[in-house]
């Protein structure tokens, strides 16, 4: 899509998966039949975005240049990476690719977001704001769950604020893995103070997008799942993926 980049995130250190991510990045786990990090970028190109940067760091960097190369399981031509030497936040990672987005926009992905439904319409609503920021909500009908999330404060089907980790959420939604922002972003990831751990929160851009009355929100309906969240949760989405998923056809000449 003319104007909007996408960009992945698959950094982090993976410690809710461990011991499974000992040895390797959580994105490069496997997802019943394909690895973690291709679902997100399935998720760009089928919206029609196809200039992409992969933002990664720790020792496994290198994998994913192996494992991708340069897009052509995708059907792109090439593919952009970005190296992030030390866990700093979401909202750091982003920051790394402003000169890859430029004066664009741009649609973020957490690498471990697998999302079951097509969302052109939604980069599309993006694409019709005249400026700001745009996310996706999804309905979590389990308040335990709702404790562990970014949770939307909702007046007048307008976005008024977020909350990390409520104790009380406000509404049954979750804020997911799934961002859109004007360039105006990486001039309010400069602004950014760390958190009390040290890290560039993304709750801090969306609020201040919502400070300025210029975040926007589309609520998904299909699956929604976030693989790292937990082994539990890894395995809800490969389970989903196994009974609802397209099966990955076999390389050609695979026996």
């Amino acid at each position: 899509m003319k104007g909007i980049k996408g960009v992945v995130l698959a950094g982090g250190s993976g410690s809710r998966l461990y011991p499974l991510t000992r040895i390797t990045n959580k994105h490069l786990l496997p997802i019943y039949d394909k690895p973690m990090i291709f679902y997100p970028i399935e998720t760009l190109v089928r919206a029609g975005i196809t200039d992409i940067m992969v933002v990664t760091g720790g020792n496994n960097a290198g994998d994913f240049l192996r494992l991708l190369g340069n897009g052509r399981d995708f059907g792109l031509k090439h593919i952009n990476y970005a190296y992030q030497d030390q866990a700093g936040g979401i909202a750091e990672a982003l920051g790394l690719t402003e000169e890859f987005v430029g004066s664009d926009r741009c649609v973020l992905i957490l690498g471990d977001n697998i999302i079951e439904e097509d969302i052109s319409s939604f980069v599309g609503n993006f694409s019709a704001q005249s400026s700001g920021a745009r996310i996706l909500l999804k309905e979590i009908p389990q308040r335990e769950h709702l404790v562990h999330l970014g949770v939307p404060v909702l007046e007048n089907q307008r976005v008024t604020r977020i909350e990390e980790k409520p104790k009380d959420p406000q509404s049954p939604y979750a804020v997911t893995g799934i961002y859109m922002y004007d360039a105006r972003v990486f001039d309010i990831v400069q602004q950014l103070a760390p958190s009390a751990r040290g890290e560039l929160e993304i709750t801090d851009v969306n609020n201040e997008y919502i400070r300025r009355g210029q975040m926007e929100f589309d609520v998904l309906s299909g699956f929604w799942g976030d693989a790292g969240e937990s082994i539990d949760h890894y395995l809800t989405v490969i389970n989903y993926v196994a009974s609802h998923w397209p099966r990955q056809a076999p390389a050609e000449g695979a026996t």
